[in-house]
């Protein structure tokens, strides 16, 4: 017997202010399973992208996180924030800094619950348009369908 392959689903990229970057996909699983491969340490280096090494990872309200990435290409970069809010299994809210660019951004993350599957918010509010216009530019819609995608394979790997 095979077990179903998880049905692709688009990502929805939106800038609703000047200041904001919104990424929404529905994943395959339910809430509790997404919330876990965010808030794991050991899941995370398994779908954030490149190789990634999880530095600190302290997932609670006041907590902060720090992670090391290695690209194919060389490129090595380092990604940090705090956790400003830590609400298990419906919302996240943090910093999120690329060490070394001298910009921050806050984050929300939500994960709406519906039933068997979970409905992912993130939301990204920059200081600047010309901030949120950099990251946009960088290839951030390839960059999250491309994540995505390898977090939807990692969810229907822990149903199994």
């Amino acid at each position: 017997m095979t077990s179903a392959q998880p049905q692709a689903q688009p990502v929805t990229f939106s800038l609703p202010s000047d200041r904001e970057l919104r990424i929404e996909r529905v994943f395959d699983a339910p809430r509790d399973r997404v919330f876990a491969a965010y808030t794991d340490p050991s899941l995370i280096p398994q779908w954030w992208g490149a190789e990634t090494v999880v530095e600190e990872m302290d997932v609670r309200t006041g907590g902060s996180w720090r992670f090391l990435a290695h690209y194919p290409n060389g490129y090595d970069a380092a990604f940090s924030g705090t956790y400003r809010e830590v609400t298990p299994p419906e919302r996240i809210v943090q910093t999120f800094a690329i060490e070394g660019m001298g910009t921050t951004h806050v984050e929300t993350i939500t994960f709406e619950d519906l039933g068997e599957r979970t409905r992912l918010t993130v939301t990204s509010l920059f200081d600047t348009t010309e901030q949120r216009d950099s990251i946009v530019a960088s290839g951030a819609e390839r960059g999250a369908t491309e994540t995505y995608a390898r977090l939807e394979g990692l969810l229907a790997n822990l149903a199994a």
